[in-house]
């Protein structure tokens, strides 16, 4: 495992991070596919024996039990050693300062511990001024619930403000960007990514896969997740056409250098400069396959051939 410090914090995590959107009690709407908590834990277990310290979860999946079932199995870990990242927005008030501090306290108590390393805004709160967010967060950081703060998919121009109120206010500044990217969905290149950039603030991007679109030859798949969440599964439908001429050269390359579809994909997220690509997966057997991303090294002329064929896609998750 490699291992990087997010921002200018002193969070040294690993190079991939698992998300823990898999884990969780299964529902009626978008969660009706993920694991219960025996197969969760064993997946958590593993990732943690091949050197992944770095946990994302958030206080909406699975109405909350994604963190109940991280926090029973990071008991057997060592607290100071793991770092554990969660998210504040898809709940009443958003992102208003009486949101945050529920939240906080909801998802310490799911999880059972006394901090998280690092909190998420879900997204950008049109409702709730810029200010009142930050001065919340910084009571947060004061009281010692969260060490450090970051913010997920939303446009550069937001993010851009909440950097600049940040350090207009004399605040910690913002740890991690975890937005939308992978070969096919790389809309985030134009103006949020530079943001990321120009604040030194150290991406860990989610979807590196594409729902899996980017992991197989085949566009569909009859995994019980493509099936049954709506959204996932018809994210990239629009654009399948052109996307699948990226995804055979993704296919090509994996053949080239005699690794999987998959690890294609996280070495060239490294080549782009991701700190922590998030994988959320639900088998084991995918772990001892991904642990090998870091042995691949991508010409100049294997990134302008998975690149060269991308056009622009509608915008998605920024909202």
């Amino acid at each position: 495992m490699k291992y990087i410090t997010l921002g200018n914090s002193d969070l040294n995590v690993s190079r991939l991070c698992l998300g823990c959107m898999s884990f969780g009690e299964a529902d009626s709407g978008q969660y009706r596919w993920t694991l219960n908590y025996e197969d969760s834990e064993k997946i958590i277990m593993k990732a943690y024996e091949y050197g992944i310290n770095f946990f994302d979860t958030s206080n909406n999946y699975s109405n909350g039990s994604s963190e109940r079932f991280l926090g029973k199995a990071i008991k057997h870990f060592d607290r100071k050693k793991i770092v554990i990242a969660s998210k504040c927005y898809f709940n009443e008030g958003k992102l208003s300062p009486a949101a945050i501090h529920r939240e906080v306290a909801s998802s310490l108590q799911r999880l059972d511990c006394d901090y998280l390393d690092l909190l998420i805004l879900h997204r950008f709160d049109y409702d709730t001024p810029v200010e009142d967010t930050l001065k919340a967060l910084n009571e947060e950081v004061k009281a010692g619930r969260i060490r450090y703060y970051g913010a997920s998919s939303m446009f550069g121009y937001q993010f851009a403000e909440y950097c600049y109120k940040a350090k207009e206010m004399g605040f910690q500044p913002f740890t991690t960007l975890q937005n939308h990217y992978n070969l096919i969905y790389r809309e985030d290149e134009r103006d949020l990514i530079p943001v990321a950039e120009q604040f030194n603030v150290s991406r860990t991007s989610f979807a590196p896969f594409a729902a899996g679109r980017l992991s197989r030859k085949e566009y569909s798949s009859d995994s019980l997740r493509y099936t049954l969440d709506a959204k996932e599964g018809t994210r990239y439908d629009h654009t399948a056409q052109t996307d699948m001429i990226i995804v055979d050269r993704v296919s090509k390359l994996a053949d080239k250098y005699s690794v999987s579809m998959s690890n294609i994909n996280l070495a060239w997220q490294f080549e782009k400069n991701v700190a922590a690509p998030i994988i959320g997966i639900t088998k084991e057997k995918y772990l001892d396959d991904l642990i090998n991303c870091f042995d691949i090294k991508l010409t100049e002329e294997d990134i302008n051939y998975l690149e060269e064929a991308y056009i622009a896609h509608p915008i998605t998750c920024n909202r």
